[in-house]
C-alpha cells in the first residue's frame, strides 16, 4: 500500500498555535482588525458625504424640464410638494453625513484598547445572533446501544507476559507524550525534527489525524487521562467545515472508526456527534454516474476526483470497497438509510460485473463503470475490500450471506490465481498483472494471514482446517521476511524468485514505516491458536521497533532494514499509534480483552460491537 512520497498508500494504508507558542502573532492580528475598523469608518463616512452632495448639485434635467411645464396652479402645486419632499432628502442626507462624521471624530479619539473591547463586543454579538438563526445539527435519534462487552484490563497472569504488556504501553506513552509535545493538533508527528507533518491524504489541514485515530488505543490500554486529553481536543478544534480535498478511505478508516469506536468504548456523545458530521460531509463523493465514489473529496465545496496517477481515471478497489462496516453503523446510529444504501449499492454494482478468472480488478471507472488495468492484489489496491466482505458477515452477527458467500468466491479464486509455493517452502501470495503472476509479496498482503484465520470458522465444505492452516503459513512466510533483515524488521516487499526468498530487491522496497500487518497476523494466530511461537514472533518485533526506530521525539520509520546504520524517514505514522502498538498489547493481554465474539476491528484496528439485530429491527434500522 505504497506509492511515491506524495501519493496516498493505498488499500489498508494508503504509502492553531502549540501550546508553548509566543501569543504575539494573535496580538499583531488584533492591531490590524483595529486599523481596518477605523479605516471603514472613514471610508464609509466619505461614502456618505459623496452621496449626499450628489443630491446638492443642481439637477438640470430637472430645471429644464420646468421650464417646459405650463405655469398653470396644478404644475405649481406638483413643484411646491417635489421641492419640499427634496428638502427633507436633502435635510435627512445632511443629517446622517453629520453624525457619521461625528461618529469617525469620536472613534479617532478612543484608545487602541476601547477600541479592541468594542470590536470584541460586536463579534461576540454577532456570533450570538448567528446562534439564534442556526441552532446547530439536530440531536441524533436515540438507538439501542449494541451489546457491548465491557473492556476488562485483560491482565495476563504470566509474571513474564505482563512485564512485556507493560512496555507495550510504556512505547505507547512515549509515542503519545512525544506528539502531544511537539506535533499536537497536526496530523502526524516528525520525530527527528521535533515538528508537526502531514501528507496530502489529510488535504494539508491540521485535522489531528492522531488524536483520533489513538483514542480507542489509548482507552483499552487504560490511559484515560491521555484519553481525557484526545476528547478535550475534539471537542474543542476537531473540525470538518475547512477547504480542504481528503481521501475518502483515509477519513473513513482513520477518523470516522476511530471516532465510532472511542463512542462505543467511552459512551461520550462527542465522538458519536463528529463522526457523523464528517460522514455528511463525504457523501458527495458518491455523486457519479456509477455511484462509485471518487477517490478524494473537497470537505467545504463537495466536489470530488480521482488519484492522477490511477489506471485511465479509475477509483481503487481498496478504497470503495472499505467503507461497509463504518457506513453500516452510522446507518444504524442516525437512522439515516443513506450510508448503507451506498455501500450496498456499490456491492450489487461489483456482483453484476465479469471478473477475468474470478478475480477483481484493483481499478474501476466511476464515470462508465468498467474494469482498468487487470491489476489484481491482496495487498495494496485490493487488500481491504476482501476484508470488509469477511467482517461485514460477522459484523451482522453472521446474517449477512451475501457477503460471506462474496468473499469465499474471492479467496477461492485468490487461492487458485495468486497463493503459490516457494522453491523454498514458502507459503506467499503474489499480484495478477497483465495476465501473468508476479512473484512478489507486500507487506501490506501479510494481513491476510489474520484473515484466513479469521474467517476459517465458517467456510464452505469444512474447509477451516485448511483455511486455518494457509493462515500459519501466510505467518511464517512473513516472519521470514522478518527474520532475514538485519534489523528484524520486514521490508515493504519481498520477492520469491532468482533464489531469493523474502527477501527485498529494490532499495525502494527496503524501507520499513511502523507497519502493523505482520503483527496484526500474529495477534489473530495467537487468539486463535495460542501457540507461544506468535507473542514470541511479536516480542522479537517490539524489540526491533523499540532499538532501531525509536528517537528521543517519538518513533521513526527506516529506510534500509538490511542496513545495520538505517537512516530515519521521520515520521512517526498516525497508523502505528493505533494498529501496530495496540496489535501488540492485545497480543500480550488475555483473550477477555476485545473478544472477537463482540467485536470486529476495521482495517484502521478501530474495534466496532457485532450488530446483534433481528432481522426486524435490522431491516428497520438499515433499509
Amino acid at each position: 500500500m505504497t506509492t511515491p512520497a506524495l501519493l496516498p498508500l493505498s488499500g489498508r494504508r494508503i504509502p492553531t498555535l502549540s501550546p508553548g507558542a509566543s501569543s504575539f502573532p494573535h496580538h499583531r492580528a488584533t492591531l490590524r482588525l483595529s486599523e481596518k475598523f477605523i479605516l471603514l469608518l472613514i471610508l464609509s463616512a466619505f461614502i456618505t458625504l459623496c452621496f449626499g452632495a450628489f443630491f446638492f448639485l443642481p439637477d438640470n434635467s430637472k430645471h429644464n424640464c420646468g421650464q417646459m411645464r405650463t405655469d398653470t396652479h396644478t404644475d405649481t402645486q406638483t413643484d411646491t410638494h417635489t421641492d419640499t419632499h427634496d428638502q427633507i432628502l436633502r435635510d435627512k442626507i445632511r443629517a446622517d453625513h453629520e453624525r457619521a462624521l461625528q461618529e469617525a471624530k469620536e472613534k479617532l479619539r478612543k484608545s487602541r484598547e476601547e477600541l479592541q473591547a468594542e470590536i470584541q463586543t460586536e463579534k461576540n454579538k454577532v456570533m450570538e445572533d448567528l446562534k439564534k438563526k442556526d441552532p446547530g445539527p439536530k440531536p441524533l435519534p436515540p438507538v439501542p446501544m449494541p451489546k457491548v462487552v465491557s473492556v476488562s484490563d485483560g491482565e495476563p497472569p504470566e509474571p513474564d507476559v505482563k512485564e512485556k504488556r507493560d512496555k507495550i504501553r510504556e512505547m505507547m506513552k512515549h509515542a503519545w507524550d512525544s506528539y502531544r509535545q511537539y506535533g499536537w493538533g497536526h496530523n502526524e508527528l516528525k520525530p527527528l525534527a521535533k515538528k508537526g507533518h502531514s501528507t496530502n491524504i489529510f488535504g494539508n489541514s491540521q485535522l489531528g489525524a492522531t488524536i483520533v485515530d489513538a483514542l480507542d488505543t489509548l482507552y483499552i490500554m487504560g490511559l484515560h487521562e491521555e484519553f481525557k486529553d484526545g476528547q478535550e481536543w475534539v471537542e474543542q478544534n476537531l473540525d470538518f467545515g475547512v477547504n480542504a480535498e481528503v481521501s475518502v478511505f483515509e477519513v473513513n478508516i482513520r477518523f470516522i472508526g476511530g471516532l465510532l469506536a472511542a463512542y462505543y468504548l467511552s459512551g461520550q456523545e462527542v465522538f458519536k456527534l463528529k463522526a457523523v458530521q464528517l460522514a455528511e460531509k463525504l457523501l458527495p463523493a458518491f455523486n457519479t454516474p456509477t455511484g462509485i465514489p471518487w477517490a478524494m473529496v473537497n470537505l467545504k465545496s463537495g466536489v470530488g476526483r480521482n488519484w492522477g496517477w490511477a489506471s485511465a481515471g479509475s477509483s481503487i478497489l481498496a478504497e470503495f470497497g472499505t467503507l461497509h462496516m463504518e457506513f453500516v453503523h452510522l446507518t444504524y446510529l442516525t437512522g439515516n438509510p443513506a450510508y448503507y444504501q451506498k455501500v450496498m449499492h456499490i456491492r450489487k454494482l461489483l456482483a453484476k460485473m465479469d471478473r477475468p478468472n474470478g478475480l477483481y480488478p484493483n481499478y474501476l471507472n466511476p464515470r462508465t463503470g468498467r474494469w482498468g488495468q487487470h491489476h489484481t492484489s491482496v495487498g495494496g489496491l485490493g487488500d481491504s475490500f476482501y476484508e470488509y466482505l469477511l467482517k461485514a458477515w460477522l459484523m451482522s452477527d453472521k446474517t449477512d450471506t451475501e457477503a460471506r458467500k462474496t468473499y469465499d468466491d474471492a479467496i477461492e479464486a485468490i487461492e487458485r490465481h495468486l497463493i503459490r509455493k516457494s522453491n523454498g517452502g514458502l507459503t506467499f501470495i503474489g499480484e495478477w498483472k497483465n495476465g501473468h503472476l508476479e512473484r512478489k509479496m507486500g507487506h501490506l498482503a501479510c494481513f491476510a494471514g489474520g484473515m484466513f484465520a479469521l474467517g476459517a470458522d465458517g467456510s464452505p465444505d469444512d474447509k477451516a482446517g485448511h483455511y486455518l492452516q494457509l493462515g500459519a503459513e501466510i505467518a511464517h512466510t512473513c516472519h521470514e521476511s522478518y527474520d532475514r533483515t538485519v534489523l528484524k524488521l520486514g521490508p515493504e516487499a519481498f520477492k520469491f524468485d532468482s533464489g531469493l526468498e523474502a527477501v527485498a530487491v529494490r532499495q525502494n522496497e527496503k524501507y520499513y514505516i511502523l507497519r502493523p500487518e505482520v503483527i496484526e497476523t500474529y495477534w489473530y494466530m495467537w487468539r486463535f491458536t495460542h501457540d507461544p511461537k506468535y507473542r514470541q514472533w511479536g516480542w522479537e518485533a517490539a524489540q526491533a521497533i523499540d532499538k532501531y526506530c525509536r528517537v528521543s521525539g517519538g518513533f521513526s520509520g527506516v529506510k534500509d532494514v538490511y542496513s545495520s546504520n538505517p537512516t530515519y524517514d521521520d515520521v512517526q505514522q498516525s497508523f502505528f499509534l493505533a494498529e501496530t502498538l495496540k496489535y501488540l498489547y492485545l497480543l500480550f493481554s488475555s483473550d477477555d480483552l476485545m473478544p472477537l465474539e463482540s467485536w470486529v476491528f476495521n482495517t484502521e484496528a478501530h474495534p466496532l460491537p457485532v450488530l446483534h439485530l433481528g432481522p426486524k429491527l435490522q431491516n428497520r434500522r438499515l433499509d
